[in-house]
């Protein structure tokens, strides 16, 4: 007798949840499918950099790559340049906790740095 798999849910290593046949009283089969779960993605937040008189455009994009490592140079110059040119710049959109983090070491750091929600 050959050995059955049970079907996976896409991207996933568990079972796919699977249905359940039981008989109604006039004797057909009823088909009961377990609900589907279905996860939200968690909201996304925007680091943003403020305008500053006080430090230098050096150490805007120097304290940017130490705080933010996925920043390359060129990313930190056109936050910092963004940042100078409008009076904000976007530093990076992620979830809350990492944008928490970011904006109050940019803070620790003496720049002036807000978070917003993506949308």
């Amino acid at each position: 007798m050959p050995m059955t798999i049970p079907p996976f849910a896409k991207g996933s290593s568990t079972p796919a949840a699977t249905a359940t046949p039981t008989r109604s009283p006039g004797g057909a089969a009823v088909i009961e499918k377990a609900p589907e779960r279905v996860r939200k993605t968690s909201p996304r937040y925007r680091v943003l950099l403020h305008n500053d008189p006080v430090n230098s455009m050096e150490y805007v994009v120097n304290t940017l790559r130490q705080v933010v490592p996925s920043l390359s140079e060129q990313d930190a110059i056109a936050v910092m340049l963004e940042a100078h040119n409008t009076g904000v710049g976007l530093v990076i959109v992620c979830d809350l906790e990492p944008a928490e983090f970011y904006c109050e070491t940019l803070k620790a750091k003496g720049l002036t740095s807000t978070i917003e929600p993506e949308s």
